[in-house]
């Protein structure tokens, strides 16, 4: 494919979700109502989402997969001369499955709206908001300007602050103004490094600053700005202990909103620290990889303890908020992956990213589907009294939960085992100069962490999908099972779905699809560039 077309294709991708969310505004045109405005505007989302997974997916197809590691796609132009920001677009095998993985979640979010609207306000809102964080996240992964990555950071902070806010459920509000603030404090600090790397090292261009590989940078400069930029990072990672705004941003948020802050944006954080810190400040990635290695150790172990608390019986844990701290402890072995400055963890963390945003994003269209059933997410409720649960009454529905399960705790032959097991094995031979009796310290809380998930995700599937403990006498006195029969996976809910299963069944299965593009690509990051 030629080199022009590939460039309308990147192009186009990141700019027609805005003017599908312009057009969203707009009044429908009379032929294309149908049975109402409402369902005209939530169709237009699919129509425009699945446009742009159809450009995402004809990028990738024209990808030339031989040369992974160079930009492609590449479109520079002069923006804001003053300043040195220019319009600069591209992808390599970094950024091309997190853009593809975007194009695909937002897609099914769109679609299951269509059949499930969120309750709340105007659907025009709703999709015209979806369409812009569609955008900005697009757009954090195809910039290779500093100025417009941080532009296109904040960008998602607005949609997903309203969707969780207008559309979220009980104490939405706080929710999302402690999400919003979290990040924007994060995100403030972040653009002071951001400022300080691009004049002192005499662009914002990332290509050129990666290729320098810091060697304009003063060692002192590149530690601050490590320091800056990270804290921005890591808040939106969520690291531990940063990521207390997580759990409730997603117990409150709605399904869509859920799936996208879990499938995409928290991959916004651990991409900035390949992209930007490491090949940029290789010096201060250095001086702080032991920390951020310990904080994501920590993290991994935190969220597994957390989670195991939620689901003890008696506890009145919420299975949404559950998945929600599960990710601090998957995203632990991302950033865990990333600390030891290796191409296996790097590679590994890139893996754990695409395999969490599909695993994860899976779990919490599940949990939505749960919760519309029961009109509830409280695990005490769902488990029942009499051992009947989810398998005897919406039997597809509880397997499909059961698959995700065993795929989050990483079950060998599915997606989540080969990110968490790169992680772990870099951390036995991390970089030179790191100190390897630390990251074996990691590497042991890492394994502790996958046996204290495997733990907790199996108490999670007996007492959700097999119920909690038989009551005798209900047992005698033939009440079993435990309540009427659910309706099962429904139509659009099996379309939404099954991508999902299939993408985390061909990434265990073929993990060099996916390695194959990323580390040619990592290789010369880390290289800077040559």
């Amino acid at each position: 494919m030629s080199h022009t077309v590939m460039q309308l294709l990147l192009a186009a991708t990141v700019v027609l979700p805005l003017l599908g969310a312009v057009a969203a505004l707009l009044p429908a045109p009379p032929g294309l109502k149908g049975k109402s405005p409402e369902q005209a505007v939530l169709r237009h989302g699919v129509t425009v989402t699945g446009v742009v997974l159809a450009l995402s997916v004809a990028l990738a197809a024209g990808f030339d997969h031989g040369h992974p590691a160079r930009m492609q796609a590449t479109t520079d132009l002069p923006w804001i001369p003053a300043l040195g920001i220019r319009i600069h677009l591209g992808v390599d095998g970094i950024s091309l499955p997190l853009l593809v993985l975007t194009a695909l979640l937002t897609f099914l979010c769109a679609l299951y709206s269509y059949f499930k609207p969120p309750v709340g306000p105007s659907p025009k809102a709703f999709v015209a908001l979806l369409l812009v964080l569609e955008a900005g996240t697009l757009a954090s992964f195809a910039v290779l300007d500093l100025m417009l990555f941080f532009l296109a950071f904040e960008t998602v902070l607005v949609p997903m602050y309203f969707l969780i806010a207008r559309w979220g459920g009980e104490g939405r509000e706080r929710s999302a103004w402690r999400f919003i603030l979290y990040t924007l404090l994060g995100s403030v600090v972040m653009l002071l490094g951001l400022l300080l790397v691009g004049i002192d090292g005499g662009t914002f261009d990332m290509v050129a600053l990666a290729t320098d590989n810091g060697s304009s940078l003063s060692h002192t400069t590149q530690v601050i700005a490590v320091l800056a930029i990270g804290v921005g990072l890591a808040v939106k990672a969520p690291m531990w202990p940063l990521h207390s705004w997580l759990p409730d941003a997603h117990t409150s948020a709605p399904t869509v909103g859920s799936v996208l802050l879990a499938g995409v944006l928290l991959k916004m954080g651990t991409y900035g620290f390949v992209r930007i810190v490491l090949p940029i400040a290789p010096d201060g990635a250095h001086t702080f990889a032991p920390y951020l290695g310990a904080f994501a150790a920590v993290g991994i172990v935190y969220g597994s303890l957390v989670c195991l608390a939620l689901a003890r019986k008696g506890a009145k844990g919420d299975l949404k908020r559950l998945i929600a701290y599960s990710s601090v402890g998957h995203m632990g072995f991302v950033l865990l992956g990333i600390a030891t400055l290796t191409p296996t963890g790097v590679n590994g963390a890139l893996f754990a990213n695409i395999a969490h945003g599909l695993i994860t994003g899976l779990l919490f269209f599940l949990v939505g589907a749960i919760k519309d059933r029961y009109g509830t997410s409280d695990l005490d409720s769902l488990a029942g009294t009499t051992g009947a649960a989810l398998y005897g009454r919406a039997p597809r529905l509880g397997g499909l939960l059961a698959f995700g399960a065993v795929a989050s705790l990483g079950l060998p032959g599915l997606a989540g085992f080969w990110g968490e097991m790169l992680a772990m094995f870099a951390s036995f031979r991390p970089a030179d100069g790191l100190g390897r009796p630390a990251f074996l310290v990691f590497m042991a809380l890492a394994g502790l962490g996958t046996l204290l998930t495997a733990a907790y995700l199996l108490v999670v599937v007996r007492r959700v999908c097999m119920g909690g403990d038989v009551d005798p006498a209900a047992e005698r006195a033939g009440e079993m099972p435990d309540g009427p029969a659910l309706p099962d996976v429904r139509r659009h809910e099996f379309a939404a779905w099954s991508p999902l299963v299939a993408l985390t069944v061909l990434a265990g299965l073929w993990p060099a699809a996916l390695l194959g593009l990323t580390d040619p690509a990592v290789q010369q990051l880390l290289a800077g560039g040559k």
